[in-house]
């Protein structure tokens, strides 16, 4: 492993046992300051409002983030020509500026690159491996001329395509980490976690994990069956996770996209910065050592794992000079009744409400049951037309009908 001069390498910390901060999501939060159009997804920012991007890099670096993922989620050209989008930007561009964007924040801290590639329309679409390829190589042409420290493929729903995506990162002789988009049932085709993780291994992953979808404990529970399968494969590797800030005790194998409330009603379920310290106690407990988090994580959420994990990692983050260790700063409250606050076993016990009385603890998924191979999952550069959205209204009624 190449890096800056003084800096340690991804594989270098995690063999010694130290702990990766990772970031969080940079897709949904830049979509709620006005960066990002929830739909596609995509993450052309890097190129129109680079100030957002750097700011939010920033925000993670202090937070205790070791990682500043390029913000080039689903930025292959499929995605950025998918239903009707056009923005008249390659892959190429986005992903070029993303990648001066993370390496001027990183070298501003004890912070690594990583390049990110992602699951693709094309496979949905039912491509063959040589075109699903074709385009993990041209995102990884990229990452190559900027240098990144090392690579991740993420977000995966099913583990063939993740294969592949590692088969292609592996040519670079860089680190490869990827982390499936899965629960405890295993990916979309049943493929259970255990048998994904040795298939990963076996591509040359050397971290392996997942991110997305689900709520932290769901995704903790679900590298642990991976951590299982490859020891008892008698294979070797570092784990990673990268879990929702929601919670999702009612989601089924889609995980959260399947919720009603997928992407704008998702407030209510949101971790607090006190769930986020069980979370870190849990991954480490674990063995899991790449900790960080995915969408609905704010830096705030870093924090907590920073500050959770400071004594196993003998160091504060930047941001904790505004923040008491669990609520110590209210001591300096106007209100008596807020500083009789200001002490951990306060907030640990604590139970949050919702402050909705009419609301349900818990929603039905829609579980469709559509995924790679059905019709409906083919995509197209057109926008999506009435006809097909009227299609998927009827789908809709019949899907709660059944219910």
């Amino acid at each position: 492993e190449e890096m800056a001069p003084g800096k340690k390498g991804i594989l270098e910390r995690l063999n010694a046992g130290e702990v990766v901060i990772g970031d969080g999501g940079f897709v949904f939060a830049l979509e709620k300051r006005g960066y990002v159009k929830a739909g596609p997804w995509t993450p052309e920012a890097s190129v129109t409002h680079p100030e957002a991007v750097r700011q939010l890099h920033r925000e993670f670096l202090r937070a205790g983030s070791n990682v500043m993922q390029t913000f080039t989620f689903y930025a292959s050209d499929d995605k950025l020509e998918n239903r009707g989008q056009n923005l008249r930007l390659s892959g190429a561009q986005i992903n070029e500026a993303a990648c001066d964007l993370a390496r001027e924040v990183a070298s501003e801290g004890d912070a690594m690159v990583a390049g990110g590639v992602c699951q693709t329309p094309s496979y949905l679409s039912c491509k063959s491996e040589i075109e699903v390829k074709a385009i993990f190589k041209k995102q990884l042409e990229v990452f190559m001329k900027k240098n990144v420290d090392f690579l991740i493929a993420e977000y995966f729903e099913h583990v063939e395509e993740a294969e592949w995506a590692v088969q292609v990162l592996k040519t670079s002789g860089k680190p490869v980490a990827v982390s499936l988009c899965i629960g405890p049932e295993g990916d979309m085709h049943g493929v259970s976690p255990g048998e994904c993780a040795v298939r990963l291994v076996k591509a040359g992953a050397q971290i392996v994990g997942v991110n997305c979808h689900f709520d932290p404990m769901t995704c903790v529970k679900t590298v642990k069956m991976m951590k299982e399968g490859v020891e008892k494969a008698r294979l070797k590797a570092h784990y990673m996770v990268q879990p929702l800030a929601y919670h999702t005790p009612d989601c089924n194998c889609q995980g959260f996209i399947d919720l009603p409330e997928f992407p704008f009603a998702l407030e209510p379920r949101i971790l607090t910065r006190w769930d986020i310290h069980t979370y870190a106690k849990v991954a480490y407990k674990a063995g899991i050592r790449f900790i960080g988090g995915c969408c609905g994580f704010e830096p705030y959420h870093i924090r907590a794992i920073a500050e959770e994990l400071g004594p196993e990692r003998g160091i504060m983050p930047p941001a904790s000079e505004k923040h008491g260790m669990w609520g110590a700063g209210l001591e300096m409250h106007t209100k008596p009744w807020v500083r009789a606050r200001a002490r951990r076993d306060y907030w640990e016990n604590l139970s949050p409400a919702s402050g909705r009385p009419t609301c349900p603890s818990m929603s039905t998924p829609e579980a469709w049951g559509v995924t790679k191979g059905h019709a409906d999952l083919l995509q197209h550069k057109e926008a999506t037309s009435t006809q097909e959205m009227k299609h998927v209204l009827e789908m809709q009624k019949m899907a709660k009908s059944s219910a």
